[in-house]
């Protein structure tokens, strides 16, 4: 069934716009007028796509559908199939009360694939960008099962789980990227507007200045004279960087630096074994098969290090080799994460020891963050004093001078 995007003036003649589905456009204006609205203007909402032969909504620059949405969506449509109701009804009702208008167009995308006789997988794997291949794979094995309420319900709280440990990293590094920002413009304009006007005093008396002073000198001209060129230099290093890191050399450099930092390297590690564990774990409960579910990991794994050790890890597995001998020559994987594997692997239950590992994972993940932070806020701290302390000793300095030549 087309689906129609309209504006309506309401009874109380205000403007509304929304999604309406119909067999026809006189169809869609009569269902308007009989919810008491009255049409302006009528237009059939048309999947756009990447490639042939694909539907999918195109998301326009101010449109946006969250990660946070996807999850409510999701649990929604789990607890309506849990209730016994239809499918393609549990849609319509997920249509009707959805507030952001692109993900209601693309429910009713969805809707109108399911009820033109394709499965779920199929409708949702239209919507790519919105949908990853996590989340297709495990509705196409519910669907498979027969338990595609269980399998969403499991699909909600991995979504829940990734959104939790990712807001747990941006509200760790909120604080410390805030508190740079504020005391870098704050020396900015101490050096440059600041500094100057105390510092004439001593130019003027054409004496010999210690090295701090006329080092805080020379750098208050060259940043209030030659600050768009700092900040020009500022932009090329990061559009340069960007470069480097996006071929592959360059990928795997900055990979193996993340992995190996002193502080930020155990993070990322922790992260990385939590998100393979987590959603391993999910797919194989879900009924999805070992080496798809490898696969699909592997593409979710955003180090090319860590990537690689996967790949070698598929191969064995396909020789005949259980996953654990298999990742314990891997560096990045520690004894204590591969022997549970091994344990799993050797009771059957693999799924649910991975699920173990995840959660112990994703506790020492956020004691990693808290103390992470805990340490580079005195570092910054240290680092502000330092800066501040020497922008007062360069300017007393002379004063003690003058003091000692009056004296």
């Amino acid at each position: 069934m087309p689906v129609y995007e309209y504006r309506a003036l309401d009874k109380k003649g205000k403007n509304t716009k929304g999604i309406i589905d119909a067999e026809s456009e006189s169809q869609a204006r009569l269902k308007l007028r009989s919810s008491g609205k009255y049409p302006v203007s009528i237009k059939e909402s048309r999947s756009k796509s990447g490639s042939a032969g694909k539907r999918g909504v195109s998301l326009g620059l101010f449109e946006r559908v969250s990660a946070e949405e996807i999850t409510v969506l999701t649990r929604q449509l789990a607890t309506l199939l849990g209730a016994g109701i239809p499918l393609i009804q549990g849609l319509s009702s997920l249509v009707e009360q959805t507030v952001n208008a692109t993900l209601k167009r693309v429910i009713a995308q969805i809707k109108e694939s399911v009820n033109e006789g394709n499965t779920l997988t199929q409708a949702v794997a239209e919507h790519p960008k919105l949908f990853s291949s996590v989340y297709i794979n495990m509705v196409r094995a519910g669907e498979a099962s027969g338990s595609l309420d269980v399998v969403l319900e499991k699909l909600a709280d991995f979504g829940e789980k990734q959104e939790a440990l990712k807001g747990r990293l941006r509200a760790a590094l909120i604080y410390p990227i805030f508190m740079a920002f504020i005391g870098t413009a704050i020396l900015f304009v101490l050096i440059t507007y600041i500094v100057p006007n105390i510092t004439q005093v001593f130019t003027d008396m054409d004496k010999v200045l210690p090295l701090p002073t006329l080092f805080l000198i020379a750098l208050s001209d060259i940043l209030k004279d030659y600050w768009w060129g700092l900040l020009a230099t500022g932009l090329l290093v990061v559009i340069g960087t960007n470069w480097f890191v996006q071929r592959e050399y360059g990928r795997s450099q900055w990979d193996i630096v993340k992995l190996k930092s002193p502080v930020i390297g155990p993070v990322v590690r922790k992260v990385l074994l939590a998100r393979f564990a987590s959603t391993l774990g999910s797919l194989l409960g879900s009924g999805v098969g070992l080496m798809t579910s490898m696969g699909i990991v592997r593409t979710l794994i955003d180090n090319v290090h860590v990537a690689g050790v996967i790949d070698d890890t598929m191969v064995q597995i396909q020789k005949g080799q259980n996953m654990a001998d298999s990742l314990s020559s891997s560096e990045w994987f520690p004894p204590m994460f591969v022997q549970m594997i091994a344990v799993g692997e050797q009771s059957g239950n693999l799924e649910q020891m991975l699920k173990k590992v995840a959660k112990a994972y994703e506790r020492e993940v956020e004691t990693a963050i808290m103390g992470m932070t805990s340490l580079i806020e005195p570092v910054m701290i240290v680092a502000m004093g330092a800066a501040v302390g020497f922008v007062v000793l360069s300017i007393l300095l002379p004063i003690f001078e003058m003091n000692q030549m009056i004296g």
